[in-house]
């Protein structure tokens, strides 16, 4: 297992945390186009209205947007070193949160 330095004397051992992060944000990114798919489906039951078509079109927006927030912290916990993962930056973390709250608020608006 790889060691990092944290402080001066001090050793930390990520073990296996960047691994289960990268697996979270995977697993976070199918829920997301599981959400993007339904509400497709959902904008489109019983034939397409121009409301729907609005909503799906930004629900794939958002799902684009956060796919790409997603892979770049996949990619980042990937080419870690020694020194482990660096830590989220505050704007990708807003990014993703922001994505994944107005994805539930169109999909609630497609299910209402």
């Amino acid at each position: 297992m790889s060691e990092a330095r944290v402080g001066e004397g001090e050793v930390r051992d990520p073990g296996l945390q960047p691994e289960r992060t990268r697996l979270a944000w995977r697993r976070t990114t199918l829920s997301s186009t599981v959400a993007a798919v339904l509400a497709g489906k959902s904008a489109l039951h019983g034939g397409p209205s121009a409301a729907g078509v609005a909503v799906c079109a930004v629900c794939c927006v958002l799902w684009l947007w956060f796919l790409a927030v997603a892979h770049r912290r996949i990619r980042t916990l990937a080419a870690t070193g020694d020194d482990g993962p660096p830590a989220l930056a505050a704007r990708h973390a807003t990014a993703a949160t922001l994505c994944a709250v107005a994805l539930a608020v169109c999909g609630a608006a497609l299910v209402l």
